[in-house]
């Protein structure tokens, strides 16, 4: 398969009349790292995206808000806590999987979230606490009470609307040990299954859903599948408690709806559509775009991300293929081919952080795709989120420059 260069992806970019580009935000513009209270974001960068107002948003499993969101790093980038909500320069777009919408001077709504859920997820990251607690001792054995308790509080992050447990700082009281490493996946698999039940108990059975982060895809029953750690790749390191509808390839129409509402006046999926509404598979989806959105109007998408996994399957007949970003970007594919626009998927190597990922410095793509994989990646970034920010301001100043030439075009 052809891939693009940079420099031709950025031509091709740099002179679209109508753009939009959806955007994952760790291991992108962000490098992974194993406690995310220690990332930081690039001020260049942030001004980049203010620059790309209206042909921007981001499409993340993280949150905006509170102190592990990224607003807390867009403001300590620009060193100044005011700025961003003055001069609009917080990240535009959907966070905690699409529940979480944010404009650029960091106006804050969860459309469809209930009351009872917000208390639930409130409650949640104190009690993932307690259950880590009870289940450490037992797979770490030689690791003090103390230290547990360290590092039970630091597996759990407390965001708002997607609490989540991140076995990072775990994993590192074993490493390269794949037998305890799966032995804590499933301990982890096992405790927020609980959490599912807890809240089932309170009359929200249908109100959540576990998201695996790296995942293998889904099983019969919807349910993400994870994987397993292997040599050089530890596999599943996050379970989020999610909102269901909480799917970024139904955040990404959500996404459109708002761009095209901006454009025209009209949102073509209604004014209160949200991820909570919508359908929840490929077809669904498809189906809705095709049924409502102005498909000889849309602008050039461009999907950005970093998880997309392939492994072949344990019984030899064909391919586990999942990952966070897959969804959205393989919706974004087909929304192009119906739309008769050639959108774009870009694909940045996470792997040179602190978290192990599959690299693609090579070119193999081991891990991450396969010869049969439907999903075309058109330009690959191997030198992960340095290269991406660097190409992305560019393409930022030269849009900037194409508007004054001339005003109205870009």
């Amino acid at each position: 398969m052809q891939r693009h260069s940079p420099d031709q992806l950025l031509d091709e970019l740099a002179s679209a009349d109508e753009l939009l580009i959806v955007q994952d935000l760790d291991g992108v513009c962000m490098q992974l790292v194993k406690d995310p209270l220690t990332r930081s974001i690039d001020p260049t960068y942030v001004r980049s995206v203010a620059a790309m107002e209206g042909a921007f948003a981001v499409l993340t499993n993280g949150e905006h808000e509170g102190r592990r969101g990224v607003n807390r790093l867009v403001e300590s980038a620009l060193g100044d806590e005011s700025l961003p909500g003055r001069d609009g320069l917080y990240l535009p777009g959907l966070a905690a999987g699409g529940v979480q919408f944010q404009d650029r001077f960091g106006n804050l709504s969860h459309p469809g979230v209930s009351d009872a859920e917000m208390d639930f997820l409130a409650a949640a990251p104190s009690r993932m606490e307690k259950l880590l607690l009870e289940q450490l001792p037992v797979l770490l054995p030689e690791v003090t009470a103390l230290q547990c308790r360290e590092l039970a509080r630091a597996a759990v992050l407390d965001t708002q609307v997607s609490p989540t447990i991140n076995l990072n700082g775990i994993f590192d009281q074993v490493p390269g040990d794949v037998a305890r490493q799966r032995a804590l996946q499933q301990m982890l698999e096992d405790l927020m299954q609980q959490l599912l039940d807890e809240a089932a108990a309170k009359g929200l059975e249908a109100s959540f859903f576990l998201h695996v982060a790296p995942n293998l895809g889904r099983d019969a029953d919807g349910r993400e599948r994870s994987k397993p750690a292997a040599p050089g790749d530890v596999g599943t390191t996050d379970i989020q408690f999610m909102l269901t509808g909480s799917l970024k390839e139904a955040g990404l129409l959500v996404l459109i709806n708002r761009y095209i509402a901006r454009r025209d006046g009209v949102f073509p999926l209604g004014d209160d559509f949200n991820v909570r509404t919508a359908p929840r598979d490929h077809a669904g989806l498809m189906d809705l775009a095709c049924d409502r959105l102005p498909l000889e109007r849309m602008p050039l998408l461009v999907g950005v991300g970093d998880t997309v996994t392939s492994t072949p399957a344990q019984d030899g007949n064909g391919w586990l293929r999942g990952g966070s970003d897959r969804g959205f970007l393989t919706l974004l594919k087909a929304l192009g081919s119906t739309s008769g626009h050639s959108n774009r998927v870009i694909l940045v190597d996470s792997s040179h952080g602190e978290v192990d990922r599959p690299s693609f410095a090579d070119g193999r793509l081991d891990g991450i795709s396969d010869p049969e994989d439907p999903l075309t990646l058109d330009l690959l970034m191997p030198e992960g989120p340095q290269q991406y920010i660097s190409w992305f301001q560019q393409l930022a100043e030269r849009r900037r420059a194409a508007a004054q030439a001339s005003p109205g075009s870009v």
